[in-house]
């Protein structure tokens, strides 16, 4: 069976319709935990692409935690593979800074938490061919890459998506967000969680579930479309 290599910064990640979608065309998910110490291959020979995923940390973290800094030297494996990659929110940071781009706060220390309109930035482009709200919850964003594609905007965070090459994208927003998710985050939220939700461009949690009810079909529609053009 067919091999996707799913990186998770932190146990408690769950990839949502990504995995379920990815099951469906019949790949096996090898899934390393690599913030609980879990090692990347060296090469790609064992897996047809690799998705890494969000996490609570900065990609600017790489003096502190080791295991961004070891993610950051792998990527230029999947690069050099000329395998798929696709990098979700931190992942899509982490694959900015290793194209040489920086991520950075928002200039006015804004967030961006919450079901965000992103919006595409020309006429043609497969992946983003309408307005459609996806999942955040940032406080960096990266720039462009040289060399690199933009393919979307937002309002607060104002890059979104891009593509590199033929087969590597990132994206700052969360397309994997399950309902399962949001139910726990809601349930063991604390009062600084509460604060960053009132805070400019947060969403209370009613607010935020109402608008994953209302976008999670379509996310998962763009997310098919979007694994039959990476794939």
């Amino acid at each position: 069976m067919k091999k996707i290599l799913f990186i998770f910064h932190q146990a408690t990640t769950n990839p949502g319709p990504v995995a379920k979608l990815l099951r469906q065309r019949g790949y096996e998910l090898d899934i390393r935990v690599t913030g609980e110490g879990d090692p990347l291959p060296p090469t790609m020979n064992e897996h047809v692409a690799a998705i890494s995923f969000g996490g609570r940390m900065s990609a600017n973290d790489g003096e502190k935690l080791p295991f961004i800094r070891q993610e950051m030297d792998w990527i230029s494996t999947v690069l050099i593979s000329g395998k798929p990659f696709f990098g979700i929110c931190l992942g899509a940071q982490l694959l900015a800074r290793v194209l040489g781009a920086k991520v950075v706060k928002h200039s006015r220390d804004i967030r961006e938490i919450g079901y965000h309109p992103v919006k595409p930035i020309s006429t043609g482009n497969q992946l983003f061919d309408s307005d459609l709200s996806f999942y955040h919850w940032n406080s960096e964003g990266f720039e462009i890459p040289s060399g690199a594609i933009k393919l979307a905007s937002g309002d607060l965070f104002e890059n979104q998506a891009f593509s590199y090459g033929k087969n590597v994208y990132g994206v700052q927003f969360n397309p994997e967000m399950a309902l399962e998710t949001l139910t726990v985050w809601i349930d063991i939220t604390d009062p600084e969680t509460e604060k960053l939700l009132m805070s400019p461009g947060g969403q209370l949690w009613a607010e935020q579930m109402q608008n994953h009810l209302n976008y999670a079909p379509l996310v998962e529609d763009w997310l098919d479309k979007f694994f039959s053009i990476w794939l």
